[in-house]
């Protein structure tokens, strides 16, 4: 969790990024911005802050060669780190960066705004962070003013909604040698804006206990739903138990630990054998450590939990949700009708 009840930004440069493809310009700030109005910066504190409150998943700056130091961003925010006074020449140099690689069609121009903050809370504990962000959407808003007993209605054509942040990440000035914690955010999410994430920042995964527990449990997921098909004669019902069986080990368990889990949840050998090969191809396939045991992130589990699904879709007449004991519920075939069938066992409706 990202906390700045007692945070402050010491510094702020803002420069105007363009689209190089659509030869739109890139238009540098001769110095730092100068905030001396108090709500103005409450303002932009809430703009660039309050998309992280609820930020669990940490990355690392990197670069496919393995060589951190080819990682512009992370070039940049070390020497800042090192040298606070080189902020502004390292924020234009962000700034000529992600210009560089601005070259999808697709790609808005936007404020790029870099800051340095101070007493920003992560994991308990405070740091002083770089603030990178990006605002690409520009809304109308109506104004209202006053003169004398008269008000007159106005508007603004290109207005910047401050509850709607566009792209953003925080660079913390802890794990250097790592390429430093990063959160991050992007709420246009599309395929040809993911240059904010893979070319801009090039980030990769924090290997912790929030990711190892997501991991783990979107790879089991993926297990359930796609593998076991090729092994097993299994229906939809005995899937959803699976499922909702691996959200309560998760739950109830303060650590996973995989001979555990694989014997309390999946509980049929060859079942077990599969997942653990399917396991480790997975973490082959994607370079991703997969432990065999790790602290439990209780934060993950309820993330996880809302796309681990747990209703039976029959044609467009029913759904069952399934919650409980998978043995009260039966499949037949009616071969009167020629139809599959449930039978559900209950003791009273509600």
């Amino acid at each position: 969790m990202i906390s700045y009840s007692e945070a402050a930004f010491s510094q702020l440069s803002v420069h105007q990024v363009g689209n190089i493809t659509a030869d739109e310009p890139l238009s540098l700030s001769d110095q730092p911005m100068l905030v001396t109005d108090e709500t103005l910066g409450s303002l932009l504190m809430q703009y660039f802050l309050s998309p992280f409150e609820k930020t669990n998943e940490i990355f690392h700056l990197s670069h496919s060669s393995g060589n951190l130091d080819l990682n512009e961003v992370y070039h940049f925010a070390q020497d800042i780190f090192n040298n606070p006074d080189s902020f502004h020449i390292n924020s234009r140099h962000m700034a000529q960066h992600l210009y560089k690689i601005s070259s999808h069609p697709k790609i808005k121009s936007g404020e790029l705004y870099v800051v340095y903050f101070t007493g920003l809370q992560q994991e308990g504990e405070l740091h002083d962070a770089i603030g990178i962000f990006k605002s690409e959407s520009k809304e109308p808003f109506i104004t209202i003013q006053r003169e004398a007993n008269e008000f007159n209605i106005g508007y603004e054509t290109a207005a910047i909604n401050i509850k709607k942040l566009d792209k953003g990440c925080i660079i913390f000035n802890t794990e250097e040698d790592a390429g430093y914690k990063v959160a991050v955010t992007d709420q246009t999410n599309r395929t040809d804006a993911m240059y904010w994430i893979d070319d801009f920042l090039q980030l990769k995964v924090r290997n912790d206990q929030y990711n190892q527990t997501q991991t783990t449990l979107s790879v089991y997921k993926s297990f359930v739903t796609e593998k076991m098909d090729e092994a097993f004669d299994i229906s939809k019902a005995d899937k959803i138990d699976l499922l909702n069986r691996s959200i309560k080990y998760f739950k109830e368990k303060d650590s996973f630990d995989m001979d555990e889990f694989a014997n309390e949840v999946i509980a049929n050998e060859q079942g077990i054998e599969l997942f653990k090969e399917f396991k480790n191809n997975y973490a082959q396939e994607f370079d991703t450590a997969l432990p065999d045991s790790f602290a439990i992130s209780d934060a993950a589990v309820k993330k996880q939990a809302r796309v681990f699904k747990s209703v039976l879709k029959l044609d467009k007449n029913f759904h069952i949700y399934i919650h409980g004991n998978k043995d009260l519920i039966e499949k037949g075939f009616d071969e009167g009708m020629q139809m599959n069938y449930y039978k559900v066992y209950f003791r009273e409706e509600k």
